[in-house]
């Protein structure tokens, strides 16, 4: 699959296999395409060349019919969690059932405090976003991309911005649901000790290419000097020695 914005290739050539009842976490650094590559699994982005196959529903030549069958079929948890201000938190949960499906509003009611109780907020439904902390925002997303009962689940950057002891609880969640409704994950994030708990398989992604895709194990053991230096965190070498960064703290002092 290729995408290109302007005279950028974000995309270039990949080609991934997601295994019914894995977890698939894609890392990659910040500008790696890691974000565009979610949006065209999710249906948002279509690519330039290649295909996106989910459920075996081909996204990007799919009839409306076939897209409203696998809206229910798929859960999106996007970063930040995208809910709606002006919905209290069961009303978001509880729009997919709204907008999908004929399911009257006192049986939706029920399945969101079902959902919210799965991850630990029923005592959140009336509560607004805005009355949420950052970790049960997070929860909040899970439960609405929940709500149909999804087999396959994406999420965007699922413990960005959140302190250690939460994104933790988060990763913990992530693999109690997983196992309890045996779905399918795809998680996009640069979390190394997040993706590393939680996956069954990672795939590194570099300048729009999988530099490696393999078990948490044969990632580790990659030999590629890029996959070690981004698994360690080392900042890209410099040729001047440290020159540069020498003469800007000469001029800030």
């Amino acid at each position: 699959m290729h995408k290109t914005f302007g005279d950028r290739k974000v995309l270039d050539g990949v080609d991934l296999v997601v295994n019914s009842g894995e977890t698939l976490v894609i890392l990659g650094g910040s500008g790696s395409g890691k974000s565009t590559l979610l949006r065209t699994l999710v249906g948002l982005e279509e690519p330039d060349e290649g295909t996106v196959s989910v459920c075996g529903i081909d996204l990007y030549s799919a009839s409306r019919k076939e897209l409203a069958e696998l809206r229910r079929r798929i859960g999106v948890a996007f970063q930040g969690g995208a809910l709606f201000g002006s919905m209290t938190v069961a009303e978001n949960v509880e729009l997919p059932w709204l907008e999908l499906t004929e399911v009257p509003p006192t049986i939706r009611r029920i399945i969101a405090r079902i959902k919210l109780g799965m991850v630990g907020l029923e005592d959140a439904m009336d509560l607004l976003p805005s009355q949420l902390s950052g970790g049960m925002t997070k929860r909040a997303a899970l439960a609405r991309a929940m709500s149909l009962d999804p087999e396959v689940l994406f999420f965007d950057e699922p413990s960005a911005g959140l302190d250690p002891v939460t994104s933790a609880s988060l990763d913990r969640l992530i693999l109690r649901l997983k196992k309890t409704f045996e779905v399918t994950l795809v998680v996009v994030t640069h979390e190394m000790e997040s993706a590393f708990a939680i996956a069954d398989r990672l795939a590194l992604l570099h300048e729009g290419r999988f530099l490696v895709i393999g078990s948490p194990d044969e990632v580790r053991e990659n030999a590629n000097p890029i996959v070690q230096q981004f698994l360690r965190r080392q900042p890209p070498e410099s040729n001047d020695g440290g020159e540069s960064f020498r003469r800007f703290l000469d001029e800030m002092n």
